[in-house]
């Protein structure tokens, strides 16, 4: 898919990852950007980037009446970005189940209902739809227990609109970046890639249809390890 001359939506976009995707889409010629977040003032400083090409969109993935509402203002988007996710930390005995259920709130169904209420946009436009995963989809950190668990089963529901969509000639993309230098992973202590990298990389995966992302080299090297010996790899992050 080309990003140039593109109609993109991006969700959680006023920070992270979000946010480098929408500078990253306007340097690479996209025609529009539709900008979300909850809070539509923390899209000021996106907007200011470009005001002819990005359009704040108040949106909470969580909301089903905000999401019918950006489908109605944006049914011209060729490219779906689902970037926003929530993040709690705790062992999977102890997390509170409220803090559960917001995670597979935003996670998963965010996610889900986005993808259901844009495909008929996106097979009319001929389109594609772009869900930012997780590293820990694939082997799960403890401390992480619920962020794995709803990153998973998001994993599971990008393979299955992938194959949903095909006969619609609607691309489904599923990225797994390692740790990344955001608010998110303020608490996290490792080595972390910048945003901006895993944003270009993003948009280079698409560009080269490339159906799984892995977009920094600690997601390229444990995914590699992953495909050699899974159960090492699940026995490694374990101790993580």
């Amino acid at each position: 898919m080309k990003i140039q001359n593109s109609t993109a939506l991006v969700t959680g976009a006023n920070r992270g990852i979000g946010r480098e995707l929408v500078k990253a889409l306007l340097a690479q010629g996209a025609k529009k950007v539709y900008a979300t977040a909850r809070d539509v003032a923390s899209l000021e400083t996106i907007v200011a980037l470009d005001p002819k090409r990005v359009v704040p969109v108040r949106l909470d993935v969580t909301q089903s009446a905000q999401i019918e509402e950006a489908a109605h203002i944006a049914p011209n988007v060729t490219l779906l970005f689902n970037n926003a996710g929530a993040l709690n930390f705790g062992n999977i005995l102890e997390v509170p189940m409220e803090d559960i259920t917001r995670q597979f709130a935003t996670n998963f169904y965010g996610k889900l209902q986005m993808a259901r209420a844009f495909a008929p946009a996106l097979e009319r436009n001929g389109g594609g739809i772009v869900n930012v995963l997780t590293l820990v989809a694939f082997a799960s950190m403890p401390g992480l227990a619920t962020y794995n668990a709803s990153k998973a089963a998001a994993w599971s529901m990008t393979q299955s609109l992938r194959a949903t969509l095909a006969a619609k000639h609607v691309q489904v993309f599923g990225v797994f970046p390692g740790a990344v230098d955001t608010d998110m992973t303020a608490g996290i202590e490792m080595p972390k890639t910048p945003p901006a990298e895993i944003a270009t990389a993003i948009l280079a995966g698409i560009e080269a249809d490339e159906e799984d992302v892995f977009p920094d080299a600690m997601s390229t090297q444990l995914y590699a390890a992953w495909k050699q010996d899974h159960k090492a790899v699940e026995r490694q992050f374990a101790t993580m």
